[in-house]
This record gives C-alpha cells, structure tokens and sequence, in this order.
C-alpha cells in the first residue's frame, strides 16, 4: 500500500514480523521449487512469524518474499517481467493502480477460497477474479498536534481548509506520477471537486505554499514536523499527506507510549485506498500461488495485518485490535472512485497535475 519505513522497521524489531527481502533480479529457482511460493510485494508487506509457520504447516509450502520497492515501483517492475515474473503471487497494487495491471495482462483468473466472506463494496472484476482484495486504509493528511497547539491555530479539517491564508506553507505532499499516497490524494481531490474543477483546486495550492516531494518516506520522515515512529522528526511542515492508520503508529512504536496520539487526522480530506493480490501470468508454482491467496484472505491472516501493516481487514467479521480502532478509525465518509473512473482519467490527470504543480 504504502512505504511507511518507520511501521516497516518498527515492526520487524519489535513484534518479530517476517519482512523478508531480495536483491537484484530472481532467477526463478525459488518459484521453480514445487515446495516454494514465491511473493513479490512492495516494502512495506509485513506478517507475524507465527502467523506464516502456520501457513507454512499447513500447507507444506515455504513462503519466499521479494520487497520491490513503493508500490509504483513494484508494480511498474511486475508489468515489465510479466513473461518471465520474479515469482508467483504478487500484493500490493491498490485501486489507484489497479486498471495498469489488468490491462496489461499482470494476472490470471483465480478466486480464492474464501472470496464470498469479502465485504461487498471491495470487490471488483467479479466476471474474471483476476485479483483478489486483501486490505484497505484511508489516505489523508495529518496534522502535527503540538504545532496546532503552539501557535492556537485550529488543524485544517477538510479539502477547503487547506487553501486558506492561516494553513500557507504547512503542507508536504508526494508526487502523484512517483508516490501511491500522492495520487491517492490527487484522486481524492478530483472525486471532492469534479473533473473540470480539481485543477483549479490545485492552482490555489500551489499558491498557498504546498510542497510535493517524491514520496512517502521524505515527506513524513523528513519534512513533516510531527514525529516518525516515536522519534522526532526534522521538518518544519506540521500538515503531510499519509494515512488515517498512521496516528495509531505513533503510539504504539514510541517508548515510553503517550496516551494520546501525537498526531491527529484531517478526516475531510481522505481517500479511500484498497489493496489487492493476484496469481501472477506465467507463475511456475500456480498450485502454491492459490495457496497463498486462500491464506491472505483467511481470518488468522486478516486478524493479523492491522498491527503489521497497519491497514484494515476486508473479510466480514475479522477483528481489528482495540488500540487500532481507538487512534486509527476509518474514516466515515471519505471520497471513492469507481475503478473504471481512475482508469480512465488517471494518466491524463497526473500529466495535467505535473504540468499545473511542478511546472
């Protein structure tokens, strides 16, 4: 979904997560290995030790994984080795992607067991099931709560608040042509504004001060004034671009724990982001790629993923940790758009967005 470095490192040190890596590109043996499924996933593909022994036991495969970079990345790579892919099953390419990878035949047909218990509103390419979904998270802006408290200044709530004169030069975005949350925040803007008006949107950002940077980790890590997984942070820009699951983060990595979240979520502003996995075209171990899919959308793995990777399950009835719901709930109403919608206008729209904001 997302390169949140921070949940990423926390949670492999602290809660014993495999978060497994390969350098370079993969000659295909470990797939070639009857006994092996091998997963290609962006960086921040997290899962609890025993949670994939279990997996591993039960099914009699071992479990191979290749971090290929943010999710852009990792996608944009799977497309171009498709004939000859890294490995078998791949997670991670979310709706604000989703038209690149079908289109360019990234999957093939499978629907895994379990498919019926997904919530209604995630399912998509019911006629082909190329790809199944596995999470789902909110893309929003966050707001460093002691700057805010500082200056007596009341944090932006909603996509207007963000143009008006009190919020210039506060807020740090990503790219929409290199960084998920950046086009998700992009598309969040198109769905509240219309076609024709989001531009204009943009126009008053960029007046008022917004930096774009190329991605995720920069903008959180390095611009954004509040802290990074309990550590403060370097910038100077109390208003980023991230998720409504990254205040939960912040609790839950810092030492001594606060009580309170040290940053806060502007939840008129969010987008709503789902991610899916697919058996990937030409995968040498299909039987142990279906395997996995059962096992990504099974309750032991679903339960597990709020606390990893820090998004929300996608199955009816799979629990969601108290601490998760209390500093991260989902947003109640935050903007969508159709899948065939971003299809089409995503490319022109991110061409027109580079051209209005970083020209």
């Amino acid at each position: 979904m997302h390169n949140k470095t921070f949940v990423a490192v926390a949670v492999a040190v602290g809660l014993g997560l495999v978060t497994l890596s390969a350098c370079g590109s993969s000659d295909g043996k470990g797939s070639a290995d009857s006994k092996t499924v091998t997963l290609v996933s962006h960086d921040s593909w997290a899962v609890s030790k025993n949670v994939l022994k279990d997996f591993e036991k039960q099914s009699g495969y071992k479990v191979k994984v290749l971090n290929d970079g943010d999710a852009g990345q990792a996608v944009n790579k799977a497309i171009l080795t498709k004939d000859n892919p890294q490995g078998d099953v791949f997670f991670g390419v979310d709706n604000t992607l989703l038209s690149r990878a079908l289109d360019n035949g990234l999957f093939q047909s499978y629907e895994a067991k379990g498919s019926d218990l997904i919530l209604p509103q995630y399912r998509v390419d019911q006629d082909k099931h190329r790809v199944t979904p596995i999470d789902t998270g909110d893309i929003c802006v966050n707001y460093d709560k002691a700057y805010f408290d500082k200056h007596k200044l009341t944090p932006p709530s909603s996509f207007d608040d963000l143009v008006k004169p009190e919020y210039k030069n506060l807020l740090v975005t990503e790219n929409a042509a290199t960084s998920s949350p950046g086009l998700g925040f992009l598309l969040g803007s198109a769905a509240k504004f219309g076609d024709g008006n989001w531009p204009d949107y943009w126009k008053k950002l960029k007046a008022n001060g917004v930096k774009v940077v190329d991605g995720w980790e920069q903008a959180y890590n390095e611009e954004f004034s509040g802290s990074a997984g309990g550590k403060k942070a370097g910038g100077d820009r109390p208003l980023v671009v991230s998720y409504a699951s990254s205040p939960p983060a912040e609790v839950i990595f810092a030492k001594p724990k606060p009580s309170t979240a040290p940053t806060g979520v502007a939840t008129g502003t969010c987008f709503r982001q789902t991610e899916y996995a697919g058996l990937l075209s030409n995968a040498r171990n299909t039987k142990g790629a279906k395997a996995f899919l059962d096992f990504l959308v099974g309750k032991e793995f679903q339960e597990d993923m709020p606390l990893n990777m820090f998004v929300y399950p996608v199955r009816e009835g799979a629990q969601v940790p108290a601490e998760f719901v209390k500093y991260g709930p989902q947003a109640k109403d935050p903007e969508t758009m159709a899948p065939e919608k971003i299809a089409a206008n995503r490319d022109q729209w991110v061409k027109s967005w580079t051209s209005l904001v970083l020209k």
